[in-house]
């Protein structure tokens, strides 16, 4: 630090090239070779020390010190104006520390537990490109590396996005900085990126670089939007050189977090379909294509499809029928495979998708029912419905409600399950079909709902309006009179309800408290309301209740109450 120690005037500010020799100095003066100064002596020096491969030693300290040390070095060297005598002693020891072998950390062998250059190349970099530039990039691009991440793998696999493994092998002392020089290294390929725009061989260079080096893909993701912003910065059309750069970047993002958990996965997706929009139909297509090697299922068909077929994406690529109709029909069939792998979660999404082309659509909806038996659970299916019925569907609407039945199972004591609406609306859209879709969905109902009050509510919405009334052609001949409760049917839905009244009604008795008698008495009330349907309901119900004062004697006050209300 001594050697950089320079000693401007008092007040000068900024270090000149050009200080103040004390006598000991004017001693030292008469051994300076012709054209050299302290200054250049110094700033040599401290290159040759900030170039020398060193191995990062234990401990946080030590390493932060490391780190500290070399940023205060090259802030003092920063302080220096370069003149042409500085720039050849550059360009020197740039030279020397490519050829230097072992003892450089640029050299071309790099031992696993080196320092990493990436801080001293960035600003060797800076200073060298507007004198030197190839041998700019040469410094940059072999100060990339950075062996303690690398997997075991081959160099030459290294290349290839999809090989890139990253991994900090624990037999290796802990690199408590490594965050730190992750974004150093970062830093580097940003301004690489930066300084090679419009110039297509050294983009590629660096791309491959990057690719090869850096293992993060946080920090791959951050290289690309910044590709990006430089590229689309001004008005005018963007670096077409520049946003491939970009888009190949994100492209490795997306395959790097394909099958590993990242919390901005979701901000990658959006942000590669906008870089893939902005670079073109081809890109678009292409990201396409080949959805299966970096997005999900799901990804694909609710951010990937939806923005490629959105209006605003149409206008941003002033598309003609033609392409526009080419563009639909990948997003389309884009959306049917991912239906067919994960109909889950993208059935709905598919058949949104193939709204306007009927043979999609036929596909999409045979998808989900070649599903429903066993891929797909009743809320997906109602909720799939719901929209065939909104799509003006109603027969599919009825067979996916049907289907969906078969899947639900509501016990006695599940009163407010949130499936119960859809059976409400399974039951209302059977019964506004016809009476024969109504006598086919109440043996499911019946199979599948255990709940009285549920059941209850069914029986009583089917007996207050004529079935098929409100659809176009009814189905039934009958279609002018109320269902009767005597005969199918109807007869065992409310056979179904009162046998859900009698079995709950006991289940409750086993573990009541006295704080919920009157709750009680209340259901009893309900469903004596269910029981007088049935035109021997009065007797049955007074049965039931007999029944329940001999079987529950031992709770006086309770038989009491009922007593009270029932007789």
């Amino acid at each position: 630090m001594a050697l950089l120690d320079f000693s401007g005037s008092p007040g000068s500010g900024r270090r000149t090239t050009e200080p103040s020799v004390s006598p000991a100095a004017a001693v030292a003066q008469r051994f300076l070779e012709e054209g050299e100064s302290f200054v250049s002596l110094a700033v040599e020096t401290a290159l040759i020390g900030l170039g020398q491969q060193r191995v990062m030693p234990d401990g946080l300290y030590a390493q932060e010190k490391v780190c500290r040390n070399e940023e205060q070095l090259l802030a003092r060297l920063q302080e220096v104006d370069l003149d042409d005598t500085l720039v050849k002693i550059f360009r020197k020891q740039a030279a020397f520390l490519l050829e230097a072998g072992p003892y450089s950390g640029l050299g071309e062998l790099l031992y696993r537990e080196s320092v990493p250059m990436h801080t001293f190349a960035k600003y060797l970099f800076t200073s060298l490109l507007p004198h030197d530039a190839e041998l700019a990039y040469k410094i940059a691009l072999r100060a990339m590396r950075l062996p303690v991440l690398e997997s075991t793998a081959p160099s030459g696999d290294l290349s290839r996005p999809h090989h890139i493994v990253s991994v900090v092998p624990n037999r290796l002392p802990r690199w408590f900085t490594l965050s730190h020089i992750e974004t150093q290294q970062c830093e580097l390929a940003s301004t690489m990126l930066t300084a090679a725009k419009g110039d297509a061989r050294k983009l590629e260079t660096v791309l491959e670089s990057i690719q090869k080096n850096i293992h993060s893909a946080s920090h791959i993701f951050k290289l690309a939007q910044d590709a990006f912003k430089i590229a689309t910065l001004m008005d005018s059309l963007p670096d077409i050189t520049l946003l491939k750069v970009s888009l190949e970047l994100g492209l490795q993002v997306m395959r790097m977090t394909l099958s590993t958990l990242n919390w901005r996965r979701r901000e990658m997706v959006r942000w590669l379909v906008t870089c893939a929009t902005e670079a073109g139909v081809f890109a678009l297509d292409s990201i396409m294509q080949s959805w299966f090697t970096l997005f999900t299922p799901t990804e694909a068909t609710s951010v990937v499809a939806s923005t490629v077929m959105s209006n605003s994406t149409i206008v941003r690529l002033h598309l003609d029928c033609h392409q526009q109709e080419n563009l639909a029909n990948s997003a389309r069939t884009l959306a049917l495979q991912c239906a067919m792998k994960d109909p889950q979660n993208c059935a709905l999404s598919a058949l949104t998708l193939c709204e306007k082309d009927h043979i999609a659509f036929e596909t999409a909806y045979q998808i989900v029912l070649d599903a429903a038996a066993t891929g797909m659970n009743y809320t997906q299916l109602f909720t799939i419905a719901r929209y065939m019925e909104h799509r003006g569907y109603p027969m599919r609407a009825y067979k996916l409600a049907t289907l969906a039945m078969t899947h639900l199972n509501l016990s006695y004591n599940q009163d407010t399950h949130p499936a119960i609406n859809d059976v409400l609306w399974a039951c209302a859209l059977s019964h506004s079909l016809g009476k024969n879709e109504l006598a086919s969905v109440i043996p499911l109902v019946v199979k599948s709902v255990k709940c009285a009050t549920v059941l209850s509510d069914i029986l009583r919405r089917c007996t207050l309006t004529t079935p098929g009334l409100v659809a176009l052609h009814s189905r039934s001949r009958n279609s002018g009179k109320l269902m009767p409760l005597d005969k199918a049917p109807l007869r065992q839905l409310l056979d179904a309800t009162i046998g859900a009244y009698i079995n709950t009604t006991h289940s409750r008795l086993t573990h009541i408290s006295p704080r919920h008698y009157s709750e009680f008495i209340e259901f009893l009330s309900k469903a004596r309301e269910t029981f007088l349907m049935a035109h021997d309901g009065h007797i049955q119900f007074t049965q039931f209740i007999d029944n329940l004062k001999q079987i529950y004697k031992g709770k006086k006050k309770l038989m009491m109450l009922v007593r009270e209300r029932f007789g």
